[in-house]
């Protein structure tokens, strides 16, 4: 694993589906995640990203590379602006409890994003984005919506 990647799984107390379903709402991101400002989705495999990296503004698309109900989702940055791929996996462990795995790998920009991913702010954040996630679904226990396409390995 190189220095920009970062990986953190969580154990959340929902079916694999609601899980996964709610995952695919990505507009409700900045509800769970530090630093997303907003995500407004272009089309099924388009996403226009708002975020706050240490302090700086960046805006960017990323490409959903690849999409499979309850199993995975992967994208990649198609633009200018920060580079960053991810995946993230859906694993059944119980009928009511899955776990979730976030790997992303990112290329920091300038001074700031460079020294705060040494100090380990982004896979701190990353970590506390996941604990978010299981209080924001285990609070639901249920998806705000769903979205059941494919999208194969482009």
């Amino acid at each position: 694993m190189n220095a920009n990647d970062h990986t953190h799984s969580i154990d959340v107390d929902v079916p694999v589906r609601v899980a996964y379903n709610q995952w695919t709402q990505f507009e409700e991101f900045p509800r769970f995640m530090d630093g997303v400002e907003s995500i407004v989705q272009l089309d099924d495999a388009r996403l226009h990203w708002v975020v706050d990296i240490a302090g700086v503004i960046r805006e960017f698309d990323t490409t959903i590379s690849e999409q499979l109900p309850d199993e995975r989702v992967a994208w990649t940055t198609t633009d200018d602006g920060p580079t960053h791929a991810g995946v993230v996996t859906f694993h059944s462990l119980a009928d009511d409890k899955t776990r979730v795995t976030l790997q992303m790998d990112f290329e920091p920009e300038g001074f700031l994003e460079t020294v705060g991913d040494k100090l380990g702010f982004v896979s701190g954040r990353l970590a506390g984005d996941m604990k978010n996630f299981k209080s924001f679904i285990e609070d639901r226990g249920q998806s705000s919506g769903a979205w059941r396409g494919t999208i194969e390995n482009n």
